[in-house]
């Protein structure tokens, strides 16, 4: 069994270029000068034929119609047996609206993501005779697709904006935020698109891992402030920044990570722009920018 993963979109929420943003990036996106880049998803198999999709974005519809790995086989069969999503976020669930077509495939989620699903009716455009919802407990093994084992695990986040109340926790560790271990044969790859801080728990999980796809919303935690974008520090939306003592160049040193993969990367990055100096940090440190259509084997 070979482990394929192949990145549908490595933009965080709102895409590169983003529809209603003026920054030096979306700029260049959209003069072409540096590569747009879509919602973040992933799609991955365990033999080649049969794919599962983590995270279902807003541009879903976009992204498969672009790989040839999802494209129908027949008048209605697709090699598309499961969707799983990471959390409750917009830019991770919006696209399952898009997957409503009468299509069969399995939906994987924690039991607090899918209420979260199941107390919104528009989800309900996802038949039941079609799509089965299917609660996942975490740390524990189940069959994501044929040859291709998952197993889900809390990690540091917070719940979706539209749900926030008040008061903002912003390192919950349950079910509302997730990452998730992927097995074929005897690859061990992660994909975790939300982090906010790398513990010593996690660090332990992830040690010598064949491949980590990672949490690069941000460069630097005051980033989107710096640039007049938002008056939210990364840490207030959940993410830790890869730049810092505590970021995530920082804090995966030593952990024997064969490939390391940034996805999920804000339309501020600078990481995103292949010319500048914080690109060639990340690149100098091991690290790959993920870039939507980019392949992995294992």
């Amino acid at each position: 069994m070979t482990l394929h993963a192949r990145i549908l979109g490595a933009a965080a929420g709102g895409g590169l270029p983003q529809w209603n943003c003026g920054c030096t990036n979306c700029n260049l996106a959209r003069a072409g000068e540096i590569p747009a880049q879509t919602q973040s998803s992933v799609a991955v198999s365990g033999n080649g034929r049969d794919w599962a999709i983590l995270n279902a974005s807003p541009d879903i519809r976009e992204q498969m119609a672009r790989t040839p790995e999802l494209h129908p086989t027949g008048l209605r069969d697709l090699p598309l047996r499961s969707v799983l999503v990471t959390n409750g976020d917009i830019d991770h669930v919006a696209g399952l609206l898009v997957l409503r077509e009468s299509q069969n495939f399995t939906l994987f989620a924690t039991p607090e993501i899918h209420a979260v699903l199941g107390a919104n009716p528009i989800f309900d455009a996802l038949r039941p005779d079609c799509v089965a919802r299917a609660p996942v407990a975490l740390d524990t093994p189940f069959e994501l697709a044929p040859d291709l084992s998952a197993q889900l695990f809390a990690v540091p986040g917070k719940v979706p904006l539209y749900l926030e109340g008040a008061e903002v926790v912003t390192d919950l560790e349950g079910e509302q935020t997730v990452g998730v271990e992927l097995r074929a044969g005897k690859t061990r790859a992660f994909y975790i698109p939300g982090c906010a801080k790398l513990t010593p728990a996690l660090a332990a999980r992830l040690k010598g891992a064949d491949l980590v796809m990672f949490d690069g919303t941000l460069w630097s935690d005051d980033e989107m402030i710096a640039a007049g974008l938002s008056a939210k520090t990364g840490r207030r939306m959940g993410h830790i920044s890869i730049s810092g003592p505590e970021g995530s160049l920082a804090a995966f040193e030593g952990l024997g990570i064969a490939k390391r993969i940034f996805v999920h990367m804000n339309n501020s990055n600078p990481v995103l722009r292949p010319d500048s100096q914080e690109r060639a940090r990340v690149e100098a440190a091991g690290w790959m920018i993920g870039q939507d259509g980019m392949e992995v084997r294992l």
